[in-house]
């Protein structure tokens, strides 16, 4: 018999920062891994997230650990508003 055995290498959250603002860029999590994804964002102290895709898991357990979670709608084809 045969096991595979797939890991999905996800890439690590990068922090940018400018002037007195900071942002964390990461991967879309799934339900599967959101307890782990709101961990990280809890470690480096994240108290907003943009989604900018399609949301892949349930945001209500992140809202529920105090992190305000933001939709910011556009199609890929289009550059997002700035008003």
């Amino acid at each position: 018999m045969l096991t595979l055995f797939v890991i999905i290498n996800r890439p690590a959250p990068v922090e940018i920062s400018y002037d007195n603002m900071r942002f964390l860029i990461t991967h879309n999590p799934t339900n599967a891994t959101l307890n782990k994804f709101t961990e990280e964002l809890k470690k480096y102290g994240v108290t907003t997230l943009v989604q900018v895709c399609d949301a892949t898991y349930d945001k209500a357990p992140v809202e529920k650990e105090g992190i305000h979670v933001l939709d910011c709608d556009y199609s890929m084809s289009e550059v997002p508003s700035l008003t």
